[in-house]
């Protein structure tokens, strides 16, 4: 395992190569998602979050009504064109070569202009006091550590685990029990949506099991 200091990607056996790679992203599959909370708890756990900050959130529409509940699990989605980026006044955010959007939390002051630029409401904001300061912005790494050094006690202090350096997936998609949430390469995640589509359906009974065909009597 190596990295490239320059734009931070992950070196590794069967990961980014820098020059030919897909970009990463999140995926949910609304079909999976049985609205557990797994995702969100692990987030929280891997890095130490405090109250009131919440990197992941699992959001259900249409709630009790029977037939078109849904849940689904949201963070930063790691955007290609990040309107964070865009209209932070001090360009604390930056984007890395294999899409990951981190911030730098010692340059960012706290402004919110993120926060109601983004269509996911990702960046969180850890007080707001009587004064209107909110702290230093928080947010998704997509567990990849922030801008400083990789591993370092700083790096974990200020934006938590660096599981892509170690060559892992994110903290959520690896709890998530029913395979619901999916993070990786752009590729290799299209991969998985595709095949799951296709086997829909395939290994069930097309007629449902009654008692009698199910027990013999």
């Amino acid at each position: 395992m190596s990295i490239n200091k320059q734009n931070q990607v992950p070196f590794t056996a069967g990961g980014f190569t820098g020059v030919n790679h897909s970009r990463i992203k999140f995926y949910c599959d609304d079909e999976r998602c049985i609205d557990c909370h797994g995702c969100d708890v692990a987030c929280k756990e891997a890095h130490h979050l405090p109250v009131g900050v919440n990197r992941r959130r699992v959001i259900t529409f249409n709630e009790g009504i029977v037939g078109k509940e849904k849940s689904i699990s949201i963070a930063c989605m790691h955007c290609a064109d990040a309107p964070c980026a865009k209209v932070c006044p001090v360009d604390c955010f930056y984007i890395r070569a294999d899409g990951i959007v981190l911030h730098n939390k010692n340059t960012c002051i706290g402004c919110g202009y993120c926060l109601y630029a983004c269509p996911f409401g990702a960046p969180q904001f850890p007080t707001s006091d009587v004064f209107g300061f909110r702290g230093s912005m928080d947010k998704c790494t997509f567990c990849a550590g922030g801008p400083e050094e990789t591993f370092s006690e700083k790096e974990f202090e200020l934006y938590g685990q660096n599981r892509i350096a170690e060559g892992k997936v994110p903290a959520c998609a690896a709890m998530c029990s029913t395979k619901a949430l999916l993070a990786g390469g752009s590729d290799e995640v299209s991969g998985i949506i595709r095949e799951r589509a296709v086997k829909k359906g395939m290994g069930t009974a097309q007629t449902p099991y009654i008692w009698s065909k199910a027990y013999n009597d």
